[in-house]
């Protein structure tokens, strides 16, 4: 059942409408098969890409959408309600290209973004490290002086399109001053000394290739720098925000999805001449799975406005991508519960559902992270009462 939404203009709603005609059209029939071969779907993407949906938040000057990030999210819950792994793609691609398009020069906007937006290449955002996922001013991966260019040397771990992408926004140690020491790069993935381990074995999200990105000697030239040495962290973490919200719309189309599967079978399926959904224990479980997902949606629509108002989000961020993929948790594990035994077997995608939601709760920072960043806020908005937490 689509959610009910209120859209800016009658184009806006007829982007959100080609977006779902478009996935149940073209992709739909293509997700059971692709996840249980662990097959990445490239050709997605391009699709996407000719139809404009790679860079919906960018200037249309560059081949964006122009669209505001509260059209953005809800396109993006359409894809992620029928195939959560592109969703994701989708979402890591547009943090991809945040840098450039925040902190990029002119010249390097104009050289690289619109074939980024248009869906010719697609990104990776390389941050984490195998030591250094919760606390990335501890990398090690560095990226030295070598003449007039840089030398860079290092592994990223858990890189989502790792070995897919056709670029890859890294953030590499420049000097050794803790986070401030941290640069930003936009690295080809054809660059010499540039390879990708074997993709990850992973409960969901299997058509999402996620892998280690290793840099041995990969040369760096200086108009590849995005902002100015010292920046990266900086950087990094502003487009961790806006990604936080991708995250939590891809979480609230999967929650749809699950709630949608649930809802039909219990109107469909009978026990004591009637159709469950008429059985109070489990009407009761639909009405609070539909609860969660109206209110994940309405969480993160509002932090997307805040953003879109140049006001302060980041805490809103996180309590969207909080919210979002705990409750994507709970209304997967529920929908499961209302199929039974069916909902356990592979016939039906919500098993999938549920293994998809368990990663969302962990990437983007981690829950735990979340509440901390939450935490943080009010700690500074409190005027330090809450210091003593640690």
């Amino acid at each position: 059942m689509p959610a009910t939404r209120v859209l800016p203009s009658e184009e806006t709603r007829d982007l959100v409408a080609l977006t779902r005609d478009l996935m149940a059209q073209e992709l739909k029939d293509l997700v059971s098969a692709t996840e249980a071969d662990e097959h990445f779907p490239r050709e997605a993407f391009r699709l996407l890409g000719k139809v404009g949906l790679l860079g919906l938040p960018y200037p249309e000057e560059y081949g964006g959408g122009g669209q505001t990030y509260e059209v953005y999210l809800q396109v993006l819950e359409e894809i992620a309600c029928v195939w959560a792994s592109v969703g994701v793609g989708v979402s890591v691609h547009v943090l991809s290209c945040f840098g450039l398009a925040t902190h990029g020069t002119a010249a390097q906007r104009a050289r690289w973004l619109p074939d980024m937006l248009g869906g010719e290449l697609l990104g990776a955002y390389a941050l984490s490290e195998a030591d250094a996922g919760s606390d990335p001013a501890a990398m090690r991966c560095r990226a030295d002086r070598d003449g007039d260019s840089y030398l860079l040397n290092g592994s990223k771990a858990w890189i989502t399109h790792g070995g897919q992408a056709d670029f890859y926004k890294v953030m590499a140690r420049t000097a050794d001053s803790g986070g401030k020491g941290i640069s930003c790069f936009l690295v080809p993935a054809d660059a010499e000394g540039l390879s990708a381990d074997a993709p990850e074995k992973k409960m969901g999200l299997t058509g999402s290739h996620t892998a280690t990105i290793r840099f041995d000697n990969v040369r760096v030239q200086p108009d590849q720098l995005l902002g100015n040495e010292g920046d990266g962290l900086r950087i990094a973490l502003a487009g961790l925000d806006a990604g936080r919200l991708g995250i939590a719309a891809v979480a609230t189309g999967l929650a749809q999805a699950a709630l949608d599967h649930a809802r039909d079978y219990a109107r469909e399926r009978e026990t004591f001449g009637r159709s469950i959904i008429e059985h109070q224990g489990l009407a009761f479980i639909l009405a609070d799975m539909a609860a969660g997902v109206e209110t994940a949606r309405a969480t993160t629509l509002h932090a997307a406005r805040l953003k879109d108002a140049g006001l302060p989000y980041s805490k809103e961020a996180s309590i969207a991508k909080l919210v979002a993929t705990d409750n994507a948790m709970r209304v997967t594990t529920d929908a499961v519960q209302v199929l039974g035994g069916y909902g356990y077997t592979r016939d039906f995608p919500l098993e999938r559902y549920m293994r998809e939601a368990k990663a969302m709760q962990i990437f983007e920072g981690t829950n735990q992270i979340q509440r901390m960043v939450i935490a943080r806020h009010l700690d500074r908005d409190s005027g330090g009462a809450l210091r003593h937490w640690g």
